[in-house]
C-alpha cells in the first residue's frame, strides 16, 4: 500500500508538545521539563503533563481530539444508557478502557468512550463480540474519568469474600485478579487494595481498622458518619496491618508505640494519597487510613454552593491586600477544603504563596508548601519567622495554637502579607474571646483581621429519593415559620443510588464576618458578645443557624441533620429527633 501524497503547500500536524506551546496552554520550561520525564519514563506527554500539574485532563483530551479530528466528550455530563452498557461485557470495557453511552437504534449505531481512538486492536475485539450490522461510534474521554465511570456503572467490585476463601482454602479467586496485571499477587495484598479500593469508590474520607477481641471490624466514614462495611475473623488482622505498616513505610516490629505514615497510590488514573496512623490499643494496634483525594478536595469557590451573601463576603476578604483571613470551626468541618478554595483563588505566577501545615495533605502547583510538626524539627512559629525571609506575598498558617504562633501570624499581617490560618471556636464573633485567651492583645487583633469564616458541613438529601411531607406546627416553629402555614419539607428515604443511607454528599453551611472600623474598635474595647452580635447584625451578618435553616426550606438538607450538626436552641427544644442513619 501506497503512502497517502500530500496536498501542495500541506503541512504535517505539528507534534503535541509543539501545539501546546502555540496555543499558550504551556511555556518552553515546561515542555522541556515534560520531554524530560518521557525520556526517562516512557509514558504519553499528554499524561506527564497532568502528572505535573501544568495541565488538566481535561484540557488534553480537547487538544488531542481536534489534532486528531475526533469529536471528546466530558463524561461528567453524560447520562449512560443501560442499553448501551449492556452491549459491552465488562470484562472487555476493563480490558480496553472502553464505556459505551449510547446507541441508536435507528442507525444501529453504538457510541463509544474510549481513552485512545486509535486503539485498532480493542474496536477490532469489540466488533468481533458485536452484532455485524452495528457500527460503531467513538468519541474521546480522559483516562481518570472513563476509569471513574466504567468502575461506577459496571459495579465492578473486588471480591473481597473470594479473597477470603483463597486465604482459608488456597484456591486462586480469579474475579479478584486485575486483568491488566500479568503477574499473580498474593491474596493479602489483593485484599489490602480491595479495601482501599472500595472506600475510594463509595467516597469514603476515612478508613478505620478496629480489631476487637475476635473479630476486626472495618468502618468507613461516608459524608461524615461512620459506617461499617465489614466484621473480618481476628486471624486476618496481623497479615492486614503488616500489609498497611509496609505499604506507608512504618516499622512493622513496633506495636507498642503510635506511628505515623502515607500511602500513595494510583486508583482508576488518579493519584490518592492516604495518611495513615496507627495507636496500640487493649485488643492490638487500630489503625485509621485518612484518604486525600486532591482532584475532590480542592474546588474552586463556585463549587461549593455557597450562599450569594457568604459568596460576596469572601470575596471582599480576598480583595484586601493585608490582613489575617481566619476560618473557624470544629475537626471534619471542611476547613481545610475552604482555605485551599480560597488560595486557588489567588493562585498565579505573579504571586508568592507560602503554606505551614501540619501534615500538607494536598500538594498545589506553584504554592511552596512545608509540613511542620516533630519530624520536621520546626513549629509554627518558627516557620513563619523563616518564611518571612523567603519574600512571601501570602502565607497560610495551618491552625493558632499557641501565643507564639497567633503573635507571630499577626505580626506577618501588620507588615502587609495576606495571611491564613484556621481557629478552634464555635463561631465566628467567639473568634475575638479565643484569640484573647491565648493571649493577643485587644489591640492587636482590632484592625488586622479582615474577616472570620465560621463553617459546619452537613449531608444534602439524595435527590432522587427524598421524600416531602408537610411541616408539623414544633418544626415550623423552630424554622420561624407561620403556624400552620402547609409548608413542605423534605427527609431521607433511601435508595441504591445513595445505598439506602438517604443522603448523598455534604455541603457547607456558613456565617462569614467581614470587619470595618466599628467591629474593630467594639473589639479593642472587649464589647461583651451581645455588643458584638447587635454590631455584626446590624451590618448584615447572618449566624450559622439562618444559612441551616435557609438549606432546610430549600430542600438540600434535613431538619434532623442541621440540628445534628449545629445548635438551633432554644427553639429545636420541642422537636424530637429521629437517629442519623
Amino acid at each position: 500500500m501506497h503512502a497517502p501524497t500530500e496536498r501542495p503547500g500541506s503541512q504535517p500536524a505539528p507534534r503535541l508538545g509543539e501545539s501546546l506551546l502555540r496555543q499558550g496552554l504551556i511555556t518552553a520550561d515546561q515542555l522541556r521539563i515534560a520531554l524530560t520525564e518521557q525520556r526517562e519514563h516512557r509514558a504519553p506527554l499528554g499524561r506527564l503533563l497532568v502528572r505535573l500539574g501544568f495541565l488538566s485532563d481535561s484540557v488534553i483530551r480537547d487538544v488531542l481530539a481536534r489534532r486528531i479530528g475526533q469529536e471528546s466528550v466530558d463524561l461528567s455530563h453524560v447520562v449512560v444508557e443501560a442499553d448501551a452498557l449492556a452491549r459491552v461485557p465488562q470484562e472487555l470495557a476493563l480490558r480496553h478502557r472502553v464505556l459505551p453511552i449510547a446507541f441508536d437504534h435507528a442507525s444501529r449505531t453504538l457510541t463509544l468512550a474510549v481513552a485512545d481512538t486509535v486503539d485498532v486492536l480493542a474496536l477490532d475485539h469489540l466488533r468481533a463480540r458485536l452484532d455485524r450490522n452495528i457500527g460503531i461510534r467513538v468519541l474521546l474521554a480522559s483516562t481518570a474519568q472513563l476509569l471513574d465511570r466504567i468502575d461506577q456503572l459496571y459495579g465492578h467490585e473486588l471480591s473481597v469474600d473470594g479473597i477470603l476463601r483463597e486465604i482459608e482454602t488456597g484456591e486462586i479467586d480469579y474475579r479478584s485478579l486485575d486483568v491488566s496485571d500479568a503477574h499473580y499477587q498474593q491474596p493479602v495484598i489483593r485484599l489490602v487494595g480491595a479495601l482501599l479500593g472500595d472506600a475510594i469508590k463509595r467516597g469514603a474520607s476515612d478508613i478505620h481498622f478496629e480489631p476487637e477481641a475476635s473479630f476486626l471490624r472495618i468502618r468507613y466514614r461516608l459524608d461524615g458518619v461512620l459506617e461499617q462495611v465489614r466484621s473480618l475473623h481476628r486471624r486476618h488482622w496481623p497479615g492486614i496491618a503488616v500489609r498497611l505498616k509496609v505499604m506507608s513505610g512504618m516499622d512493622i516490629a513496633e506495636t507498642r508505640m503510635p506511628q505515623d505514615g502515607r500511602v500513595s497510590l494510583t486508583l482508576n488514573a488518579r493519584d490518592i494519597d492516604f495518611r495513615v496512623a496507627s495507636h496500640p490499643t487493649i485488643h492490638g494496634e487500630n489503625i485509621v487510613l485518612r484518604v486525600l483525594d486532591r482532584t475532590k478536595s480542592v474546588m474552586s469557590l463556585e463549587q461549593m454552593q455557597l450562599a450569594s451573601h457568604c459568596l460576596a463576603s469572601i470575596e471582599q476578604m480576598l480583595a484586601r491586600p493585608e490582613g489575617i483571613v481566619i476560618v473557624t470551626g470544629p475537626t471534619g468541618s471542611g476547613k481545610t477544603t475552604t482555605l485551599y478554595s480560597l488560595l486557588s483563588r489567588l493562585n498565579r505566577e505573579s504571586v508568592n504563596i507560602m503554606t505551614l501545615e501540619d501534615p500538607v495533605e494536598y500538594p498545589m502547583a506553584m504554592m511552596r508548601q512545608t509540613s511542620v510538626g516533630d519530624a520536621a524539627q520546626t513549629g509554627f512559629a518558627g516557620g513563619i519567622r523563616s518564611i518571612m525571609r523567603q519574600d512571601p506575598d501570602i502565607i497560610l498558617v495551618g491552625e493558632i495554637r499557641d501565643a507564639e504562633t497567633a503573635q507571630m501570624a499577626f505580626r506577618a499581617a501588620m507588615t502587609g502579607h495576606q495571611v491564613f490560618t484556621t481557629l478552634h471556636t464555635n463561631s465566628a464573633l467567639g473568634t475575638f474571646a479565643r484569640l484573647l485567651d491565648i493571649g493577643v492583645p485587644a489591640e492587636i487583633i482590632a484592625g488586622n483581621i479582615v474577616g472570620v469564616i465560621a463553617q459546619r458541613l452537613v449531608r444534602t438529601l439524595c435527590p432522587h429519593c427524598r421524600e416531602a411531607y408537610t411541616a408539623p406546627p414544633e418544626e415550623e416553629a423552630v424554622l420561624g415559620m407561620p403556624a400552620d402555614s402547609g409548608s413542605t419539607l423534605y427527609r431521607p428515604a433511601g435508595c441504591a443510588r445513595c445505598r439506602f443511607r438517604g443522603y448523598s454528599g455534604r455541603i457547607a453551611v456558613m456565617e462569614t464576618l467581614c470587619m470595618d472600623i466599628e467591629l474593630d474598635d467594639a473589639v479593642a474595647r472587649r464589647a461583651p458578645m451581645r455588643e458584638l452580635r447587635e454590631a455584626a447584625s446590624a451590618k448584615g451578618f447572618r449566624p450559622l443557624a439562618d444559612d441551616g435553616i435557609a438549606r432546610i426550606l430549600d430542600g438540600s438538607t434535613a431538619l434532623a441533620e442541621v440540628a445534628r450538626n449545629l445548635s438551633l436552641l432554644p427553639r429545636v427544644q420541642a422537636v424530637t429527633m429521629p437517629d442519623a442513619r
